[in-house]
């Protein structure tokens, strides 16, 4: 079989088939198959497509690139969730002790931040001493012993795609929705996981901007858990303005630990709520949204979900009194006031703008191997619908590096929309799979 075949056949149009496929991945992971020819049918797949049969095909492959683990000795099911991608989103932080603490084991590998969008293992770094490179053994003992477990992807789990990422990343091939499907379920499901709870982010703060764009993926994701033989349910939600009020890493860390206290922003815990009622629905902890719904508000309001967070801490290194007394946490030299020039209602909150402004803050990345300043970031003082008076406080900044900080005041300037009459709030939640 020759990789030039491959390449030449989804170049036409053609099918691959599961063989061709299979070897594509295999040699790729073994480096005999060398980054321009991949990079080649990257391309192909972007501009002509992969059916549903490819794109199973693809994700098997790419699962069986490296190490599954093995969680059949942990007693319960073992539930996970995703997020692709957006500005303030911390409720894996929220939701993961949550639904631990309910009885489910949640073998999460998380990611870095990507473009303007934050990553949940930047935040958790953040937390002086929290270790995120976790090796198997380490992975399935803090798993057992807390519930839950939040970790980097190993060079053992999913390899094929740790190195399809990083050449996708320059190739201008990162928003196809097959190959987007299978980099998330090979990730998933070769940490062990059962189940998956998907949350695919639409609009200006995602990589999702449509609905239709949304909707595919969500179809394409259940289409090929279930041809995969596992359980993966999906929710579309909005993703234009931040979720939440706090953007930057350790400023997250402490609003989710204000969330898990029962003292978090509506749609914090409105999106907490719905995901961990469909995570409980499909580890068979709840039978509808409903008992779902209320076991999980009861957690939260209980505070037993904060508790879960701090064996957590603990049993991955981290400084627990950093999270008992927030002040501890890394934090900003310099806090800059945006004030409002005009009276009236926030009408938008452009999620993107204030996730570059966190890049210019040096709070994300403009390169992959750019030192992250853990206590930067912008923390919201209003949101969409919320009134404002002239000279009142839009949001703060965070910063203790001026280089770019002029570019981040304009970004989070230009973010804010106000209009004279309250915009009606747009639904969060805006469907389900």
């Amino acid at each position: 079989m020759r990789v030039y075949d491959i390449i030449a056949d989804k170049r036409d149009g053609n099918k691959n088939t599961q063989q061709q496929i299979d070897f594509l991945i295999k040699g790729y992971t073994e480096s005999s198959i060398p980054d321009y020819q991949m990079a080649a049918w990257l391309m192909a797949a972007y501009i002509r497509g992969l059916d549903s049969d490819e794109t199973f095909f693809l994700t098997k492959a790419m699962l069986s690139s490296g190490r599954v683990y093995d969680l059949s000795n942990i007693p319960g099911p073992k539930v996970d969730k995703h997020s692709t991608g957006g500005v303030g989103d911390k409720i894996s932080i929220i939701l993961a002790p949550v639904v631990a603490e309910l009885g489910l084991y949640v073998p999460m590998t998380s990611g870095r931040g990507l473009g303007f969008t934050g990553g949940t293992l930047d935040k958790l770094e953040s937390i002086p001493g929290f270790m995120v490179n976790l090796d198997e053994g380490e992975f399935k003992k803090i798993l057992k012993n807390v519930g839950y477990v939040m970790s980097g992807q190993t060079e053992y789990l999913a390899p094929a795609d740790r190195k399809m990422y990083a050449l996708r990343d320059v190739t201008a091939t990162i928003e196809s929705i097959p190959l987007i499907t299978s980099s998330i379920l090979s990730k998933k499901f070769a940490e062990g996981a059962e189940a998956v709870v998907m949350d695919v982010k639409c609009g200006k703060g995602a990589f999702m901007k449509t609905v239709d764009e949304a909707r595919s993926l969500a179809i394409s994701l259940v289409r090929t858990g279930q041809k995969l033989g596992k359980k993966v349910s999906c929710i579309i939600s909005r993703m234009d303005q931040p979720l939440g009020k706090a953007c930057g890493n350790a400023l997250e860390i402490k609003e989710a630990v204000s969330c898990l206290k029962g003292e978090g922003e509506k749609d914090l815990i409105e999106l907490t709520v719905t995901l961990g009622s469909y995570m409980l629905i499909l580890g068979g902890m709840a039978q509808s949204f409903e008992e779902g719904k209320e076991k999980v508000l009861k957690c939260l309001e209980s505070g037993r979900g904060f508790e879960r967070f701090l064996l957590s801490v603990e049993a991955q290194g981290g400084d627990v009194n950093a999270i008992l007394k927030p002040e501890l946490l890394p934090s900003a030299s310099k806090i800059v006031e945006i004030k409002s020039e005009n009276r009236g209602f926030i009408n938008e909150i452009d999620a993107e703008k204030i996730g570059v402004a966190c890049i210019y803050l040096k709070a994300g990345r403009f390169k992959k191997d750019d030192k992250i300043d853990y206590g930067a970031g912008v923390m919201l003082n209003k949101k969409v619908g919320d009134a404002i008076d002239r000279g009142e406080a839009l949001a703060w900044i965070h910063c203790n590096d001026e280089s770019y900080l002029v570019e981040a005041i304009r970004m989070v300037k230009e973010a804010f929309i106000i209009g004279e009459k309250r915009r009606a709030l747009p639904e969060l939640v805006m469907g389900t799979f």
